[in-house]
């Protein structure tokens, strides 16, 4: 076989002549420079995973790998029996899952996709942007990790006392800065099964092999954290209070549990408060019993409003110095406006009633719909949070039957890791009018 440009199914032996690094990141990442440079063809079929791996010297573990690698970049597609093609030149790494939840079109009256706070309840910042000017240090190049102003107003709320604290721009960007930085590419992570959909795309993104903690209404299951912990993962990862997708929260026999099973393994334990002050559980952390491998990330965007942006990291100095490290690649340090603006709101008395407020009436909204389900025959635990989720036969049915009447909800699938088929409805913004209908639709989603 002969020449650069094949358009057929690729053979194995001339394929792993032009591999040199045999990891599976080397395959990916030469893979896609073939592609890239056109050596490879666009349509192009990848030969068989075992004939590669033969070829190569590799185990079909790996191969299979680097395709998976790929596959969530969008440059190759296909599996199985189909076998694999090149379907891309552009290596695209995107949150899939989340981009996936899309716009469902004008015909919507109830977009319940998304637990997003509502505007309504958020606080007015037109004060706090006004103190954020007088920030310390404004304008400055200092690599701050985080304004002193923003320390001493978020420290008397902490769960634990922490080693070193930093800011970053949001839940999610913390989330992803803890991560990228601490964790390596193929990682063995164990997670809440199910977790927020913008968590598995960064673990998909990190190529890491997720390994299912189940839940029930006390929060992650001992038993099935300690299955996952035999396997040695790098990482665990779960919501230490008000879960966004399930509403439950860790009791203390619970937090006792986990942390017992944690404390005989090496495993990072992530936390990703993603719900923060608006949850009507007090904050807890792991980091009150095993400090130096703990990494507590609160979001403030839920409670305070998007635009501000704003999430506090806490860990041992050494992992924190690590986070701050890998910063320096891009922005370096939130903007201290934004810190001094949080502050003032934290500290003030007004916007702290505000927040309770906001907090009541999430709840009021929850139970309308939990209540009018009900009366309905079907029985929603009330709990905490900004959604509800709610078990169905059928995913699909489900989603048909309430978009035909108008309703759109998140998908058990993006959030999911194991079986099960469920829909989360976010009540967050639910109007009181729209109660009875929409619960009328969820009995007939159930089938």
């Amino acid at each position: 076989m002969s020449g650069n440009l094949l358009v057929k199914t690729l053979d194995a032996e001339w394929f792993a002549g032009h591999l040199h690094d045999r990891s599976m990141r080397g395959i990916a990442l030469e893979t896609a420079a073939m592609i890239r440079s056109g050596t490879i063809e666009i349509g192009a079929h990848l030969p068989a995973v075992r004939e590669l791996a033969q070829a190569l010297g590799v185990s079909p573990a790996t191969v299979s790998a680097a395709w998976g690698q790929l596959r969530r970049q969008k440059v190759i597609a296909g599996r199985g029996r189909n076998g694999v093609w090149v379907c891309g030149d552009t290596l695209s790494p995107r949150p899939a899952r989340f981009e996936k939840i899309g716009n469902f079109g004008d015909h919507i009256i109830a977009d319940l996709a998304l637990s997003s706070p509502d505007p309504a309840l958020l606080p007015d910042l037109r004060a706090a942007l006004q103190a954020g000017v007088d920030a310390d240090n404004l304008n400055s190049y200092q690599r701050e990790a985080i304004a002193p102003a923003l320390l001493d107003a978020v420290k008397p709320s902490w769960p634990y006392k922490a080693g070193a604290f930093m800011a970053a721009d949001g839940g999610f960007d913390g989330m992803n800065l803890t991560l990228q930085t601490l964790l390596m590419q193929g990682s063995v992570v164990a997670i809440e099964d199910p977790t927020a959909t913008r968590l598995l795309d960064m673990l998909d993104n990190l190529g890491a092999q997720v390994l299912p903690v189940k839940c029930d209404e006390f929060g992650p299951i001992p038993e099935s954290l300690q299955i996952a912990l035999a396997r040695k993962p790098s990482a665990f990862i779960y919501q230490p209070r008000t879960h966004s997708h399930c509403g439950h929260a860790i009791s203390a026999e619970r937090y006792a549990q986990l942390v017992d099973a944690l404390s005989h393994s090496n495993t990072l334990i992530i936390e990703d408060d993603g719900i923060g002050q608006l949850s009507c559980e007090k904050p807890i952390s792991m980091g009150s019993a095993l400090p130096q491998r703990t990494i507590h990330v609160r979001s403030y965007s839920k409670a305070y409003g998007p635009d501000l942006r704003l999430a506090v990291i806490s860990s041992s100095e050494d992992l924190i110095k690590q986070i701050k490290s890998f910063r320096n690649f891009g922005a370096g340090w939130s903007s201290r406006i934004l810190q001094q603006a949080l502050a003032y709101l934290i500290n003030d008395e007004k916007t702290q009633e505000g927040i309770e407020h906001a907090k009541r009436v999430y709840a009021q909204r929850r139970k309308a719909l939990s209540d009018a389900l009900k009366i309905r025959g079907v029985n929603i635990p009330h709990r905490d949070g900004l959604a509800m989720l709610i078990p169905v036969p059928s995913e699909q049915f489900a989603l048909v039957t309430l978009a035909a009447r108008g309703i759109a909800v998140l998908p058990g699938e993006r959030s999911r890791i194991g079986p099960g088929q469920f829909i989360r409805v976010s009540t967050s913004q639910l109007k009181t009018e729209q109660v009875d209908i929409i619960a009328d639709a969820i009995v007939l989603a159930l089938g």
